[in-house]
């Protein structure tokens, strides 16, 4: 009995390592599960050298998927086909290009996805598209690459022979017998200034000092300003509080000043409809008083006597 126990017992072990072993055969090729993961199109017209299948490919960094096939487009030799496997749910917009990035000094390329605006639309397949086209963008060294390959051009030698020779040709125009006294009279000119400066050294020091004396005379005058502003701004506060309270009294006064004339406006009205009529009419009994008086002045001037003997009868007539 025992054999044919442990022959069960080794039995039933290798047929569970051979479950396991196929189950981790089918998670490490899940990525071949078409509902886990979205593919996607990438044409670009540069070397993809150091690029290989399940290379990683990144989104803003992120790595988000691999690499699933590199090939030379079967429409267009010219371009290099990749094909990608992203993740369900990345964010690829209509404005989300791919560009190739070498990493550090081992030669190997990966491909990053940049771009993606949130109010970008998703990327959909177009036309007779078998799979959505990302764009690509041309990367560090295939800039420079396409830069160097214009100036090196042709068209690009001779343009550059033709500023060089410009430039020859001004740096000659510069540096012309004409210039070259006039940049020899600077140097001259120059020279004796320096020599002068050097003579009056002892001046300019004098100089310095007492523009360093100014700067501190100027400094002491600021700080006893400093000190002095407090008081000058307290002092203004308080006028300009005496000043309000001035005018608020005075705003009081008013305000009583028209209450008075206000309740001393029907006597006002009164005075001038009787009181000024009746002035006016003592002032004309006066103006004829004093006429009287005026004239029994000049009487008395003329006749004295009169003023005790009444006034005289006049001439008598003839017959009386």
């Amino acid at each position: 009995m025992e054999p044919r126990v442990k022959y069960i017992v080794v039995g039933s072990f290798i047929a569970a390592l051979g479950v396991a072993t196929l189950a981790g055969v089918l998670w490490l090729g899940k990525s071949d599960y078409r509902g886990q993961y979205d593919r996607y199109y990438v044409y670009t017209h540069e070397s993809v050298s150091g690029l290989s299948e399940n290379s990683i490919v990144r989104y803003r960094g992120v790595e988000v998927g691999r690499v699933k096939e590199i090939v030379l487009n079967p429409d267009n030799p010219e371009e290099v086909r990749i094909t990608l496997d992203l993740v369900s749910g990345t964010p690829v917009k209509t404005d989300t290009v791919a560009i190739l990035v070498t990493q550090g000094l081992t030669g190997l390329v990966t491909l990053n996805l940049n771009g993606g605006s949130r109010d970008a639309p998703p990327l959909t397949v177009e036309g007779q598209q078998e799979y959505p086209v990302i764009k690509s963008a041309p990367s560090l060294f295939g800039r420079l690459d396409m830069a160097l390959s214009r100036l090196l051009s042709e068209q690009g030698l001779s343009q550059l022979v033709t500023s060089l020779t410009t430039l020859s040709q001004n740096a000659a125009r510069v540096v012309d017998d004409e210039n070259r006294a006039v940049l020899k009279q600077m140097l001259k000119d120059l020279a004796e200034m320096t020599h002068t400066l050097a003579a009056r050294s002892d001046r300019l020091d004098r100089g310095v000092v007492g523009a360093a004396q100014a700067a501190e005379n100027l400094a002491s005058m600021t700080e006893s300003l400093n000190k002095q502003i407090p008081s000058l701004v307290e002092r203004i506060n308080k006028s300009a509080a005496a000043l309000q309270t001035m005018t608020e009294e005075l705003a009081q006064t008013s305000r009583a000043v028209g209450a008075v004339v206000r309740d001393s406006q029907p006597e006002l009205q009164q005075f001038t409809r009787q009181t000024l009529v009746e002035t006016g009419q003592l002032v004309t009994e006066m103006r004829q008083l004093t006429a009287t008086l005026q004239q029994v002045a000049r009487q008395l001037e003329r006749e004295p006597s009169s003023l005790v003997f009444g006034k005289g009868r006049g001439p008598r007539g003839p017959g009386e």
